[in-house]
């Protein structure tokens, strides 16, 4: 299982001109199940994305992590964006494949496990639509972007 995470001042996603997400200090996480991914590798990149330290304490060094970005407990936002389109292969030509990515069911099984699980750890969580066409507005913040990956057990 992978991610994208972006450090914002802000982000939404929309689906046909509507909101359907949005946040403001924290992060945007695009998120992408591959093919032979489990609860246990969702688990284990939502523990990763929660406590990973990339929010500046006061001497501006990334010492703070989302659900304490401001050092006395104040959690920032979670936008949980499902993105197969991480799982992509340009290798072999100009057209990248998606062989890696996750069976659409699967990807949407694993995608609605991560958000549950974020929703009982962490008090700031909005989403995507899994499966629509989005379209994503962000102000990112540094600009800090951190690709994670969680292999297979």
């Amino acid at each position: 299982m992978m991610a994208l995470l972006q450090r914002v001042r802000h982000a939404r996603v929309e689906v046909a001109g509507v909101v359907v997400g949005e946040i403001g200090p924290g992060l945007l996480v695009l998120l992408c199940a591959e093919r032979g991914d489990t609860e246990v590798q969702g688990d284990k990149l939502l523990a990763k994305i929660l406590k990973l330290r990339i929010f500046n304490d006061a001497a501006g060094k990334m010492n703070h992590s989302v659900q304490n970005m401001d050092g006395l407990g104040q959690p920032g936002g979670l936008l949980l964006v499902s993105q197969f389109t991480l799982a992509a292969d340009a290798s072999g030509g100009n057209r990248p494949g998606f062989t890696a990515a996750a069976a659409p069911d699967e990807g949407m099984r694993l995608y609605d496990h991560v958000v549950a699980r974020a929703r009982t750890l962490h008090p700031l969580v909005q989403t995507g639509v899994f499966g629509a066409d989005m379209q994503l507005s962000l102000l990112n913040d540094g600009p800090v972007t951190i690709p994670l990956r969680v292999s297979p057990a």
